[in-house]
């Protein structure tokens, strides 16, 4: 039932995708009965020849009952879904595991900033790795990200990841996730935040332990590497 869905990619993807499930088949169903009541409806009480339209105040049990007893099993099914999903939202928004790495990200008017922590495991140090645009995660480990933004509202989406969170001017929000599929992610916002919204975009790429060695020995040797100074034209 999840095949118009992007591909699931990290450890909490597929209950994400329950819940999703979970939802659309309850909803589908009072759906279908509302409007299948409503046919009926429309066809019996439909304009006849001799027969006016009365008004009938519902002030009845019966009346009553038409309203309350719809919005009765409403709650309860609101109820249901809730109990069901919370343990998943607690796991997926509250909870933070142990991590392998920690990275920051900054949505800014228009594009998406990476930060990864150095070998001191913390961001905002001088050993920091910057990754602006594109950031590489090891596949199969859990990592931390600091989400924040520079000036407006923006929204970290990774459709694959099952993952989207607000960023918010002036709050550091944590989260995590684990990839379990390697690729090439593309990372957007969801939040209508100026004229190049629609251009914010940045990658993510997951991919294997080894491989992400390797990209982060690169990112800290092009860090150390000296900058070439231009030369002046003595003519």
């Amino acid at each position: 039932m999840n095949l118009w869905l992007p591909q699931a990619a990290s450890s909490y993807a597929q209950d994400l995708d329950w819940i999703l499930i979970f939802i659309t088949v309850i909803v589908g169903a009072w759906f279908v009965v509302a409007e299948l009541l409503l046919l009926v409806l429309v066809i019996r009480y439909r304009r006849r020849e001799g027969v006016k339209a009365a008004y009938l105040p519902g002030h009845s049990l019966r009346a009553m009952a038409v309203v309350l007893v719809p919005c009765a099993v409403i709650l309860g099914l609101d109820l249901v879904i809730d109990g069901v999903a919370a343990p998943i939202w607690d796991h997926v928004k509250v909870e933070l595991p142990p991590h392998d790495e920690l990275i920051g990200i900054r949505g800014e008017q228009w594009a998406w900033r990476f930060v990864l922590a150095g070998p001191d495991g913390r961001l905002g140090t001088g050993d920091d790795i910057d990754a602006p645009g594109e950031v590489h995660v090891p596949v199969g480990s859990v990592v931390q990200f600091e989400l924040s933004a520079k000036d407006v509202l923006h929204s970290f989406f990774v459709p694959e990841l099952r993952l989207k969170q607000d960023a918010i001017p002036g709050r550091k929000i944590k989260g995590w996730f684990k990839v379990t599929r390697p690729g090439s992610y593309e990372v957007i916002c969801a939040e209508i935040c100026g004229f190049g919204h629609t251009l914010m975009k940045g990658k993510m790429v997951a991919e294997s332990p080894q491989a992400y060695r390797q990209w982060l020995r690169s990112k800290q040797a092009a860090a150390k590497a000296p900058v070439p100074h231009e030369e002046k034209d003595n003519g």
